[in-house]
């Protein structure tokens, strides 16, 4: 029998005067209960309770002068659903640092331990008695459910499905035990019944080819466009590990695949039928109005430079799994229009929705209906605001696995801007890809000068570094290929968008360019010209940082340029201007005192 083992004053413990309940009885101790707030009104308030827990029920008292008084509830031990800790809130006090929470069928009960000890000692008295009860989470809340919400999730249903794994799950569930247990030694004479099937509604993780793919590398595997994958690991953000439908697996390009969501029962459907919901089961990627995994300050600002009522977009929540959606209403207060964002939930059935009593069994769904009405939310979704340009795929090479590309598959549309020593210009390769053609002006600088930048960007790849794509070397003038980014130079950015930036926005476009220097110092480049008119902007307001004429391999974090070399004066450190001494050090001092001055010092709307 568990007993806690520390000494207990007696004003802190009675045991019942009943002999059989004395002896059933597993722990017993003082503590401290929030209230359930059964109703809405109800207010929050903690008071002390004698917990009496046996192998049948959990019962609390009201304890006062050292004396057990009127039973106040009991719950079921066969209708605990979940045993597990809280996550404590910001200054709370030092009676409620060590909270567990006990759901059951017809509730939620969070009870604090008076130290670590005793809340390990009743978790693994509970979850010891609780194993194979029917119907175990296997999800829940680690947050407090407060002011109508869930402090983890936002979701304001006390009765809505977990948001995180509850890992105990597994050893504590058994799918054959689907009888409850039965009082004393009473046991069936007929068999046990079989596990109770159930529909299997989690998202399986699969991809469709949109482009073939012949292998690189011994660890590949080909793809064949629209042929179906199955994701197994992200390697990193340009690769997938997938399988294919015969079982072999290997390394695919992430930009060759788009990434579908089907439940398990989607899978078995025929293929006829599936034909016919094409539409409902198309990815996300298909749509405008999904942006993918961006920041909500980006998403803001994007939304407020559309500038139209109705203006959304789905965007990935910050929570693994989970969607926002993001809406621009010019109907309020603020001139430039304010941005609210709304959680989707998922609803016991798997169904989605924005407003509670408004469920779809697909996100399209729940779109196309809030397109023609708001039914809960700020306003209808009229405008979908997209970053999506045709860029050409990044993982792999152009040209066959060659650096070299065909001049002819490239076409120039327009002057992007110029330098002194050459121009940039909007192209399309084989009609269909947008890129940036950098190519030389006449006798400004030689041919090796001029291809040094690329054999650099040849060496790394990250998302925060402008792409290389490739390089026309066979006549003049040379074309330098690269990711075009469509909202042009950093400081010219900030300068056309200074009343609309707030300070969370600029701060993220530092925290871009530091992850771009980063990635730079940790390979041993030293960029040597770091600054906003190098830095430029994507369709989702992605900073990354590009122009490497300048930029050097090094072995020890110095290089020391020759006599007469220029480099920029203004925002460069005093070793550079004193001795030529460059290092990832000068580099700091450029992007703090050049690149995140010209950030802070963009003027910023009231």
């Amino acid at each position: 029998m568990l007993r806690l083992s520390r000494e207990t004053s007696s004003s802190q413990r009675q045991m019942f005067k009943s002999n059989s309940m004395q002896n059933d009885i597993i722990l017993e101790e003082l503590l401290l209960k929030r209230s359930q707030q059964k109703k809405k009104i109800s207010p929050v308030n903690y008071k002390k309770r004698l917990f009496v827990f046996t192998q049948r029920s959990l019962f609390y008292y009201d304890y006062d002068k050292e004396k057990k008084g009127n039973k106040k509830g009991t719950i079921d031990v066969r209708k605990i659903r979940c045993v597990e800790t809280v996550n404590i809130e910001d200054e709370t006090p030092v009676e409620r640092q060590y909270p567990f929470q006990i759901v059951y069928k017809d509730g939620l009960l969070y009870v604090y331990g008076t130290n670590q000890d005793s809340r390990r000692q009743w978790l693994e008295a509970l979850q010891k008695e609780i194993k194979n009860n029917s119907y175990l989470l296997n999800k829940y809340h680690p947050g407090f459910f407060t002011n109508g919400k869930f402090l983890c999730c936002n979701q304001s249903c006390k009765t809505a499905p977990g948001c995180a794994i509850w890992e105990l799950y597994n050893s504590l569930h058994s799918p054959s035990n689907i009888t409850e247990r039965l009082p004393g030694n009473l046991k069936l004479n007929r068999p046990s019944l079989p596990p109770i099937p159930r529909e299997a509604k989690s998202p399986l993780r699969i991809a469709v080819a949109e482009y073939d793919y012949r292998p690189q590398r011994k660890s590949d595997i080909p793809l064949i466009k629209n042929h179906k994958y199955y994701i197994l690991v992200e390697k990193d953000p340009d690769w997938w590990r997938v399988r294919d439908a015969d079982g072999n697996e290997g390394d695919a390009p992430r930009t060759h695949l788009r990434e579908r969501f089907e439940t398990a029962n989607e899978t078995r459907k025929d293929t006829g039928s599936r034909e016919n919901d094409s539409a409902e089961e198309a990815s996300l990627e298909d749509y405008e109005w999904f942006v993918g995994d961006i920041t909500r300050a980006r998403s803001e600002q994007l939304l407020l430079e559309k500038g139209k009522e109705g203006a959304f977009m789905l965007r990935k929540s910050s929570q693994a799994g989970k969607y926002t959606m993001s809406v621009l209403s010019l109907a309020v207060e603020n001139k430039n229009g304010t941005v609210k964002h709304y959680h989707v939930h998922t609803d016991s059935d798997n169904k989605v929705y924005l407003a509670q009593n408004h469920c779809f069994a697909s996100l399209p769904k729940l779109i196309t209906y809030h397109q023609h009405n708001a039914a809960g939310i700020l306003t209808r979704l009229r405008h979908p605001v997209s970053t999506k340009l045709k860029k050409v795929p990044s993982s792999a090479p152009l040209g066959n696995g060659l650096w070299e590309l065909k001049r002819i598959d490239i076409v120039l549309l327009k002057e992007l801007g110029s330098g002194q020593f050459g121009l940039v210009q909007l192209g399309k390769w084989k009609g269909e890809y947008d890129v940036a053609v950098k190519m030389i002006r006449e006798s400004s600088m030689s041919e090796e000068e001029f291809l040094e930048e690329a054999q650099i960007m040849m060496k790394f790849s990250h998302p925060k570094l402008v792409r290389l794509y490739g390089v026309c070397t066979e006549k003049y003038p040379l074309y330098i290929v690269t990711e075009f980014m469509s909202n042009g130079c950093l400081l010219t950015y900030l300068k056309d968008h200074r009343k609309e930036l707030q300070p969370f926005q600029l701060l993220e476009m530092c925290h871009d360019v530091c992850e771009a220097m980063e990635f730079l110092e940790h390979h041993q480049f030293i960029h040597r010209d770091l600054a906003a008119r190098n830095c430029l902007v994507d369709s989702d307001l992605t900073v990354k940082v590009s122009d490497f004429g300048m930029t050097r391999y090094v072995l020890d974090d110095q290089y020391v340029s020759s006599v007469g070399t220029k480099f920029p004066v203004k925002w460069s450190a005093p070793e550079v201007l004193h001795y030529s001494n460059f290092s990832s050090k000068s580099d700091v001092w450029a992007f703090v005192a050049g690149t995140a001055t010209d950030i802070s010092s963009a003027p910023i709307s009231d």
